[in-house]
Parts: C-alpha cells; structure tokens; sequence
C-alpha cells in the first residue's frame, strides 16, 4: 500500500523499502519513522534502487547540458548512440531524469535494438518521428533514423582529472553512415544563452579532485533550480485560474476553473517571469511558446487541472457540511433531498479513496449530515436509501 515500508528478504539481505504515497517528492529521503513501523538501522539510504552519477554521464557533454535540457522538455525525439548498452542506458535515464521536479511524460527506451516491435514505426520516412528518447549501440541506425532531427554520438564516459573532450554540434547534414564521430548533430538553437558559470564550478572541482557525487549534486541542483525557474510562473498563472473560495455556495453548483490561455500566460512573463528567479537570459518568450505544443505541458496541465477540480470539489463539500442542513431542507421536496443525498454519498466514496483532499471531521460531518436527510424522508425512501 502506498505510504507503507516493507521489509523484503533478498538472498540473505533483507531490503527496507518504502512504497511513496502521492504526499511524497520524487528523489526525496525516506520519511522520518512512524511509531508503528520498525525501521532498520541502514548503513546507507538510497532514495532510489539506482541512483545514476548525473556528472559522470553528462561529462563528454557538459558544454550542451542547457541545450539538452531545452530539447527533453520540448519533448524533442533524439536518437542517443553509445558504444555500449551501459552507456546507452545510462545516458538516456540521464537526460529523461533532468527534468525534475517536471514530470517525463514522452516515452523512452534506453536500450532500443532492431529486434524491438516498434523498430518499423521509428524507421519510417512517411511521418514525423515520434516524442521519444531512443538508446541505440548498433551504427546502423545511424543509416536508419538519419531523418530524425537530433542524434547524439558518445563514447564511453572517462573519469580523470581535466575536463574530458566534449562533444561539438553539428549540423545532420554532416552525419556520415558508420563513421561518425562524437557529437551532437542538430540544426536546434538553443533559446537560452549558456551558463558559463557552471561550466566554470564543475572544472574547478575536476581540478581539485572534489568527488563525483558532489559535482553530481551541483549539476542536479542547477538543473532543478532551472526547471523550478521555468515552471514557477506557470504555477503561478493556473492558481489564479482557480476560483475565489467565498464564491463557493453549498447548494449551487461549484464555478468552473478558468481556461488557460497562452497569450494572457505570456503577457504575464513581464512582471512575473522566469527571470525573478533565474539569471540566465535568452528567448524564454519562444521556449514557452514552442513548450505549449509539447507532450510535457499537456502532461503538466492535465495533472493540475485535475487537482484543482478535486480541490473545487473538497471545498464544496467542506460548504455543505459547514451550512444549515435542517433551514435548507425546509422548502424542499423529496426528489431535491434524495438527489442530495446520492450526491453527498458520490463524494463520500470519492473523498474515502483519497480523491479529494478532505479533511476527516468533514468526512464525519458528511456521514452524519446524510443520516440526518435519510431520516427525515418518509419510510419506504428511507428503506430504499439504507436497504437492510
């Protein structure tokens, strides 16, 4: 169940681990202990099964991490080809997972062979590559997926004291069959200018040996920090979509969330923008706008949407069980109490699964209320509402 630690026994090793509940962050620590849980003592804590070195990855390219980062969250197909499956799956969870706190919502595979189903499907030249990130070792597909508009060539990544040999952009034109060389082949143009700063911090701590994690953690947190800057006013804007609380009434339907509309985003970017919380400049107007049309913001808006339609819907019951049920039930006939009955015990059943943010004294307010209906209607109603 989520929320839940479970003590699962492995060859003789016996893993602790926690189920997240949908309160709980992505790459986050383990919540403290519970006092009916028996926690182990760990001798290390892994927020994840596999935590991937981000450095180690995105070494060979460092100079082009902004660059990369634009195309994951515009939900750009790239073709990633490495010399080895390790290297391709590794790269590929790298670039899905710099995202975060954003939510990945294109598909991607990290080790993609021409044996795989969809092998035909991407190969095509008849329509456009789909939204995926593919992870390839054979040079074939260099031939295969020429068509696609981005295809990163690595090698095998190299841990040493200097910074290694980063990859160059280049146009797809310069892609030759099997004997291509290391690089990021794209006709793209980044938005945002590059943050030479980062670049600078990461080859300081190369030159002073600083560990591989901690140069781990500076990138993700660069990385985050851009993401949050990106998303922030776009959170911004969908709270004041939500209506006012006092326009809440209990016995009328709740107001509906305002539409989001992108022209009124972008003009409220001048005061409100990224650049409140982010020093890089560039084309954020563009990157916004191109972002529109990408899988991540459908992702991104179907989720809050949803939330605040569940919002909208826990505050009015909050409405009804904090209103006079008896002084509304005066002037009203049978048919208008039955119907807000069955509607009370619809969002009952919805807030008891963990639909609606309820608090529990309004779940108990909601239970008494419709006893309270219940017996006020005439037997045989009564019989039928609360059958035996």
């Amino acid at each position: 169940m989520p929320g839940q630690t479970l003590n699962l026994p492995v060859m003789g090793v016996v893993l602790q681990v926690h189920v997240p509940a949908k309160v709980d962050k992505p790459d986050s620590s383990p919540p403290k202990q519970c006092g009916h849980e028996n926690r182990l003592p760990a001798l290390v804590v892994l927020t994840s099964v596999h935590e991937l070195d981000l450095f180690r990855c995105f070494q060979p390219v460092l100079t082009h991490v902004q660059m990369l980062w634009e195309l994951m969250l515009l939900g750009e197909p790239l073709v990633v080809l490495a010399p080895s499956p390790a290297t391709s799956s590794e790269m590929v969870l790298a670039l899905t997972s710099c995202l975060y706190p954003l939510k990945f919502c294109c598909d991607y595979r990290p080790y993609f062979t021409i044996h795989d189903s969809e092998f035909k499907e991407f190969a095509t030249r008849t329509q456009a590559p789909p939204n995926v990130v593919l992870g390839v070792t054979n040079p074939f597909f260099i031939k295969t997926l020429q068509h696609w508009p981005h295809i990163l060539r690595v090698g095998e990544p190299r841990m040493s004291g200097d910074l290694p040999k980063q990859v160059k952009l280049k146009k797809p034109s310069r892609l030759k069959t099997l004997d291509t060389k290391p690089g990021l082949y794209t006709a793209y143009t980044a938005h945002l200018h590059r943050d030479k700063a980062l670049l600078k911090r990461l080859l300081k701590g190369l030159q002073k040996k600083r560990p591989s994690d901690m140069q781990t953690t500076l990138l993700r947190r660069h990385l985050l920090e851009l993401t949050q800057s990106f998303i922030i006013p776009l959170e911004h804007y969908m709270a004041s979509l939500m209506p006012l609380q006092k326009s809440i009434m209990p016995w009328k339907t709740p107001p509906q969330i305002r539409p989001f509309r992108q022209d009124d985003f972008l003009r409220s970017l001048e005061h409100a923008g990224p650049q409140l919380t982010c020093i890089l400049k560039g084309d954020w107007l563009g990157l916004y706008r191109r972002f529109f049309k990408s899988p991540h913001f459908d992702g991104w808006y179907r989720q809050r949407h949803k939330e605040m339609v569940q919002k909208l819907e826990a505050l009015h019951l909050e409405a009804i069980c904090e209103a006079n049920i008896e002084a509304w039930m005066k002037d009203k006939s049978e048919v208008e109490v039955v119907d807000l009955v069955l509607k009370l015990r619809e969002k009952l059943v919805r807030a008891q699964g963990h639909q609606l943010p309820v608090k529990e004294a309004t779940l108990q307010r909601a239970q008494l209320y419709i006893k309270t209906v219940i017996g006020s209607l005439p037997e045989d109603l009564q019989a039928v509402l609360c059958p035996p």
